[in-house]
């Protein structure tokens, strides 16, 4: 059976990454704060977290060599209920919801080409439907057609944040006047609430740095490679993302991308004109192929390590000849194209993000117990400076989880329901396996 090499399971996670966040969230942070040099400081630290993240799961995906990401880690360190209600979440929320939003993007972002398309409404959902049953039967052949699609799709999109970095700032006729260095008053705003928010949307656009670790048991050597994998990758993703918003700043004033979701049309205006601004459309398009692709590569180890668990649930860890886990790649994707058709997703991408948070949250807590309690176990890879990286983390995680607890209340219950709706449902499939067990009378 064939396994995801290095560069496939990098490609993961760099596509995973890279999504919608990075094109929408300058718009809502401009709202609050308008210091190029905190604005900077925001994808910096940000990046700053997901590497401590990274490398803290490094340590716990080599110690526990199995896909299913926080599903995984969960069940082995605290109990199987923790486990199954992590990958309830990614189940329910984590993928399915943001597959559906980055699909439903790149349907919006092609039909920009075409501004006298009629029902364009439909036409977003078409393309966007189109484009995860294309990927699903991808990714439902074998490992070598899903790693080289991923791969391509992968570097082109790495090639054209650069192409778009580089030519508007060569090619725009004229740059705003900023300075990146800090002034008097960003200290304040640095430790400020606003800061926090802002943070908030930053995070959301980094998700996926653990994408890796839901396939580990499908990639080669997973004790040695998934450290170099998970850095790599998300060190790229930092730079990139430092690098894209610095030009976004350079090139369109702040008034005109204030609450703004289109940030890439905007500058690409500036920068190239109405023309160019519609063949940006297609490159944002394009780079939303390789997300929806990994997306729907990664989500379904979670469903699949839940079906090997979970007798009443065992069709969902059914696989081909190659080991790809079919019948828990179409159920994703069937549920994406339910989001993508009734559209129901949008309120629940609102607190998607503190649910992911808490996932990650959860597990790298959880590298501490397993220190704790395991100390004899193998480990090939030790989280680097232990433990500073995964406190970092923590620290920084926490401070924005509580924050949005206090200030988002009716998300923070709703992301509780599901919490709880998890729990319920997994001892109610405990039950049904008790009761089938049963001699018959």
């Amino acid at each position: 059976m064939s396994k995801y090499r290095f560069w496939s399971a990098t490609a993961v996670v760099i596509a995973n990454m890279i999504g919608t966040g990075v094109f929408i969230s300058l718009g809502f942070q401009l709202q609050d704060m308008r210091s190029p040099f905190v604005l900077m400081m925001l994808w910096i630290v940000g990046g700053l977290a997901a590497l401590c993240g990274a490398m803290s799961y490094a340590e716990l995906g080599a110690a526990l060599p199995r896909s299913g990401g926080e599903y995984n880690f969960l069940s082995r360190i605290y109990h199987p209920a923790a486990g199954f209600v992590s990958g309830w979440m990614s189940a329910l929320i984590g993928f399915a919801a943001p597959i559906a939003l980055a699909a439903i993007a790149f349907g919006t972002y092609f039909t920009s080409v075409f501004p006298a398309v009629e029902n364009k409404s439909l036409v977003i959902k078409v393309l966007a439907s189109a484009l995860v049953i294309v990927m699903t039967l991808v990714h439902t052949t074998n490992h070598r057609n899903s790693g080289r699609t991923q791969i391509v799709f992968t570097i082109l999109k790495i090639l054209l944040i650069c192409a778009f970095v580089a030519g508007a700032l060569i090619l725009a006729p004229s740059h705003q006047n900023i300075n990146i260095l800090p002034k008097p008053g960003d200290g304040n705003l640095f430790f400020s609430g606003t800061f926090a928010v802002s943070l908030i949307y930053v995070s959301y656009a980094y998700t996926g740095w653990n994408a890796a670790t839901y396939l580990s048991g499908e990639v080669e050597n997973p004790q040695k490679n998934l450290p170099v994998i998970l850095f790599s990758g998300t060190f790229l993703v930092m730079v990139l993302y430092v690098a894209l918003n610095f030009m976004f700043l350079k090139i369109a004033p702040m008034d005109a991308m204030v609450g703004k979701l289109d940030i890439g049309f905007i500058v690409a205006d500036y920068a190239f004109g109405p023309n160019g601004a519609r063949l940006v459309g297609v490159v944002l398009a394009l780079l939303l192929v390789s997300t929806v692709s990994a997306m729907i590569i990664a989500g379904p180890r979670v469903l699949q390590m839940i079906g090997e668990d979970i007798p009443v649930l065992n069709a969902l860890a059914k696989t081909n000849t190659d080991g790809i886990p079919v019948y828990a790649i179409w159920i994703q994707s069937l549920l994406t194209l339910f989001f993508i058709i009734t559209s129901s997703f949008e309120s629940i991408l609102v607190f998607s993000g503190m649910l992911l948070a808490l996932n990650s949250f959860a597990a790298i807590l959880g590298l501490f117990v397993l220190r704790w309690r395991q100390p004899e176990i193998e480990r090939p890879y030790r989280v680097f400076a232990y433990p500073a990286t995964p406190l970092i983390y923590l620290v920084l995680t926490g401070f924005t989880l509580v924050y949005v607890g206090v200030n988002r209340p009716v998300e923070a219950l709703f992301a509780l329901g599901i919490i709880l709706s998890g729990l319920a449902f997994f001892y109610a499939t405990k039950y049904i396996d008790t009761q089938n067990l049963k001699p018959s009378e």
